[in-house]
């Protein structure tokens, strides 16, 4: 059963691994937002934005709502919120370290 859950973790740390992903995640930590947004904000194409947006949505690490001809993505989970923040301050400790890292 352990390996099993171990698996799992991994796969959810892969998902935030992706620069990309986590960008987009990164832009909707201050509420929902339309593609168009998360677009001007992370740089990122719009079908790259697409495509993540709708990965992370079946994941369940945002969900979407639709409001007139527009479709608003936001994170799904507070935790998700509470691990980008942890993620900070460990790198607020270690970030140096982890940059210099050369293993990953």
């Amino acid at each position: 059963m352990q390996g099993d859950n171990l698996a799992l973790k991994a796969k959810l740390f892969r998902g935030f691994a992706d620069p990309s992903r986590l960008a987009v995640l990164e832009a909707l930590k201050d509420g929902a937002r339309c593609v168009s947004e998360v677009v001007g904000i992370t740089g990122l194409s719009q079908p790259n934005v697409s495509a993540h947006l709708s990965c992370l949505e079946d994941c369940g690490l945002v969900k979407k709502r639709k409001k007139g001809r527009y479709v608003y993505y936001q994170i799904a989970n507070k935790k998700v919120l509470r691990l980008l923040s942890q993620a900070e301050e460990i790198l607020s400790e270690v970030g140096e370290e982890v940059y210099k890292c050369t293993r990953y």
